[in-house]
């Protein structure tokens, strides 16, 4: 067949880009025609420590495409850590990272006319910019991921992670542990790379890819560090290359049963709140005419949440890869699954499912059956009422069930430091909802994580007894009471912005509800005194993402069309 390259490498005047690619080393037979070009987006960097393996998962991948008559090239693009930008203004420029992502790889795969691209990433903005990249270009494209770091320590029953520092602080705060044992966390609780060891975004969105058929069958939870990551790795480099061969594009592949598929599972496990919003932005690359957030919330009433990990329980994602992964998960879930839909192997999902080989017993403990699940309904609910007009985004599989339905108190804030010195200072009680403002796409603007708020919250105490809601977002490992993604975001005059102190707010989780028990009279009368903070925007990037990205109900991707307002 013919390859994209060919306008590069197969032509009369070809000798002109050949002679650039043999000045880095490549040889005749590499550059021979009929061999795809293949790239391998790498996001290695020494900052991040779910992409700090990725070096040797590339080798891995080039070796697998070497091995099936393709030709790799390499090239890199950003992969910002979340971890190391919570709480402080590096949180502003995570989620908008994901578009620079995307955009970088559009460029590099468009200039150098590749046949079809490998894509590692790990972490939580990255495997979503990835995926909208594939969509975007359309081309032959395979996601391969680092895989998930072990777990550290015991820690408060259960083996430390990152987020065991967070609630540690505020143990010690409260008087519930010494100085000495939150100071050894900090040795203890990240053993070595990857991918932190809970079902935040960056797990969330690796299995999703996996759903929509996106990565080889079951390599989403590979640990980091296990020798099966890098055949894996080598596998997804024999694999891209058939790709190619067959043709079979990102589109192909990224439909709205394939979404389907990912929504149901992302239920099926408690994913991460953020899926709504990568798998909202993955649509509008893919050009889908879908309304995700409304399939999220008609799935949720017939998807059982099947399978209870950190932080809806105990068991890290080794312990998760162990009892299954997303191959039990989704055979679990049966004909809820579209089993037509193609993945990456070139197969229907529905064979990679029933000829995937499990490596380890299954933990019934962990993954159950569509029969007897932990919750008939799904991990994630859609919010709907008069505090969020179009929507809001709450994940019943985190939380207690006591407290599916709460009551409370407002206390407001108007910054993500705002509300946790006021945690931390022992000001938010019993019975407070703690409200967290203007952190939306636009007026954070980047959509921050309120993650160390609910953390805080936890290790004060305050778990099951207050809760909170933002027009921002959490991390996938938040439990607590807690809605986000409230849409209109205060930045854009949603109701939220004109919440007071002392107002009654009640959660519904079960019925997706979420109001401000103040009459429809006293709400207009506020908005005819209310005025948007002037927050300073610093000049650079921000700027014009504060200016073109969508509400949280479209994904907060850019709208090229929002230039024009």
């Amino acid at each position: 067949m013919s390859y994209r390259s060919k306008k590069i490498l197969g032509e009369e005047d070809s000798a002109f880009a050949r002679s650039l690619f043999k000045a880095m080393g490549y040889t005749d037979s590499e550059l021979k025609m009929g061999k795809p070009l293949i790239g391998i987006a790498n996001t290695w960097n020494t900052l991040d420590p779910g992409h700090f393996g990725l070096d040797k998962v590339a080798e891995a991948v080039k070796n697998g495409i070497y091995a099936a008559g393709g030709t790799p090239a390499t090239f890199g693009t950003i992969a910002a850590c979340d971890g190391v930008a919570q709480g402080n203004e590096g949180m502003n420029y995570i989620l908008p990272s994901r578009e620079i992502i995307c955009d970088s790889v559009e460029i590099m795969a468009q200039a150098h006319r590749l046949d079809g691209l490998v894509l590692l990433a790990s972490c939580d903005k990255i495997v979503p910019g990835m995926l909208m990249a594939a969509a975007r270009l359309d081309i032959p494209c395979i996601i391969c991921v680092g895989g998930p770091m072990l777990g550290g320590i015991e820690f408060d029953n259960r083996k430390s992670d990152l987020t065991s520092i967070s609630e540690a602080l505020g143990m010690v705060k409260s008087g519930k542990i010494s100085e000495q044992d939150y100071n050894s966390l900090e040795d203890t609780a990240c053993p070595g790379c990857g991918s932190c060891a809970f079902l935040g975004t960056a797990n969330t969105m690796c299995c999703l890819a996996e759903a929509l058929g996106m990565t080889l069958p079951g390599s989403a939870l590979i640990p980091a560090v296990y020798a099966e990551r890098l055949r894996s790795s080598f596998e997804a480099g024999q694999a891209i290359v058939e790709l190619c061969k067959k043709n079979i594009t990102a589109r192909q592949i990224i439909t709205p049963e394939a979404i389907r598929n990912a929504i149901r599972t992302c239920m099926a496990i408690s994913g991460s709140t953020n899926a709504v919003l990568h798998l909202s932005a993955l649509a509008v690359e893919a050009g889908l005419d879908m309304n995700v957030l409304e399939e999220f919330e008609k799935l949720n009433l017939t998807t059982p949440q099947i399978a209870k990990v950190n932080p809806a329980a105990a068991p890290d994602m080794e312990a998760f890869y162990r009892a299954g992964g997303i191959p039990k998960v989704m055979t679990e879930l049966g004909d809820l699954i579209n089993g037509d839909c193609i993945t990456v192997t070139g197969k229907p999902i529905s064979e990679n499912l029933k000829s995937y080989i499990y490596k380890y017993p299954f933990n019934p403990s962990i993954i159950k059956t569509r029969e007897n699940p932990f919750s008939k309904t799904g991990g994630i609910a859609v919010m709907h009422g008069n505090l969020c007009p179009n929507t809001g985004v709450s994940k019943p599989g985190a939380i207690d069930p006591a407290i599916h339905h709460f009551v409370g108190k407002a206390k407001c804030y108007n910054s993500e430091e705002e509300a946790e010195a006021a945690i931390l200072g022992g000001k938010i009680t019993a019975g407070d909802v703690v409200v967290i403002r203007y952190e939306g796409p636009k007026g954070g603007p980047g959509m921050r994580e309120m993650f160390k708020a609910m953390k805080y919250m936890y290790g004060v105490g305050l778990a099951k007894s207050a809760a909170l809601i933002t027009d921002g977002r959490f991390s996938g490992t938040n439990n607590g009471c807690f809605v986000g993604h409230i849409s209109p975001e205060a930045a854009e005059g949603g109701p939220i912005a004109i919440v007071q102190d002392g107002d009654e707010i009640e959660i519904d989780v079960d019925n997706g509800k979420l109001e401000l028990r103040v009459s429809d009279e006293e709400i207009a009368e506020r908005f005819k005194n209310w005025k948007r903070p002037d927050k300073p925007i610093p000049n650079g990037y921000l700027r014009l993402y504060a200016r073109v990205a969508a509400s949280a109900d479209k994904g907060a991707v850019i709208m090229p069309e929002n230039l024009d307002k």
